[in-house]
């Protein structure tokens, strides 16, 4: 079944650029010309991915990522004209998956949203269907994961970046190796990465949980056990 997209751009040519990128790759679009829109038509259809502009009338990306956030975990990326990080990273906190920056490839933003779309959908080959790391558990038919029973709320970025830790919890993970084995070597800068692991831990100390990643000062990062 073709991938439903929702791309909300106040600019018209932006919209046509990527609709026409997204639907040569046999994908679905819905167009939104601002951020009312976007809320109101990601309400009425069953949309696999939303691409935000971050500067948009009525409602901006950010306004919109929160609103879906109440309610959805569906991956969004953002579109930003800015080169001010704060934003990107301020995106990614409120639960983005990952950022373009304009002006941009269409084929790279494809490749983008295809990486983020695999994440969602890729079941692995092993017979386990559960990981378990002390009272962390992966469970990945749901795609889910839970803190001594409670369920964590995660994106999509967020899921695949601890089910990697948690497959090899010995393992001292450099930016590079996370950008690797999350992203498929999609490039991404190291502060989105930190941004990410940030907002992990974040949600998992909101549940209990203090050290879930440790920092490796000069290599990367690590999983702790947690107790």
């Amino acid at each position: 079944m073709n991938k439903h997209i929702l791309v909300a751009d106040d600019d018209l040519h932006i919209r046509e650029v990527i609709s026409f990128a997204l639907e040569k790759a046999g994908m679905q679009v819905t167009l939104a010309e601002d951020g009312r829109q976007a809320i109101d038509y990601f309400a009425l259809h069953s949309i696999d991915l939303l691409v935000l502009d971050i500067n948009m009338p009525e409602l901006d990306g950010l306004e919109v990522c929160r609103e879906i956030r109440k309610t959805s975990d569906t991956p969004i990326l953002f579109l930003s004209s800015r080169d001010d990080e704060i934003d990107r990273i301020l995106g990614l906190e409120i639960g983005g998956d990952d950022y373009v920056t304009k002006p941009f490839s269409p084929r790279e933003l494809v490749a983008r949203i295809n990486v983020i779309l695999k994440r969602v959908v890729a079941k692995p080959a092993a017979v386990m269907n559960q990981l378990q790391h002390g009272k962390l558990a992966i469970h990945l038919e749901q795609h889910a994961a839970t803190w001594n029973g409670l369920v964590i709320s995660l994106t999509a970025t967020e899921f695949a970046m601890l089910q990697l830790f948690v497959r090899s919890p010995q393992r001292v993970f450099s930016r590079d190796s996370i950008m690797t084995g999350a992203y498929n070597n999609i490039y991404i800068s190291d502060r989105t990465i930190d941004s990410h692991i940030r907002h992990i831990r974040q949600k998992f100390a909101d549940a209990g949980c203090d050290a879930l990643i440790e920092t490796v000062h000069g290599v990367g990062y690590k999983l702790a056990l947690c107790q």
